[in-house]
C-alpha cells in the first residue's frame, strides 16, 4: 500500500485466511514487522485482539483523517 493504510481499512496483503501474505518478506512495512504480539494485545480471543488493534489504529491515526 504505497500511500499507507488508513485506520479501519483492510490491508491489501491480508489473505482470506487472515494471514499476512508478505510476512517475513523484506517489503513488509516497518510498522508491521515492528509490531510484536503480547498477552495484553492478543488476549484470549481473536475478537479481543482485533478490538485491541482497532483501538491502536484509532489512537495513532492523524487527526485530519476521519475513520
Amino acid at each position: 500500500m504505497p500511500d499507507g493504510k488508513r485506520a479501519g481499512e483492510r490491508c491489501v496483503q491480508l489473505g482470506d485466511d487472515l494471514r499476512c501474505r508478505i510476512f517475513g518478506d523484506p517489503r513488509r512495512p516497518a510498522c508491521c514487522s515492528g509490531l510484536q504480539p503480547s498477552g495484553e494485545m492478543c488476549g484470549e480471543t481473536r475478537e479481543y485482539a482485533l478490538t485491541w488493534i482497532e483501538r491502536l489504529e484509532a489512537q495513532t491515526r492523524p487527526a485530519q483523517l476521519p475513520l
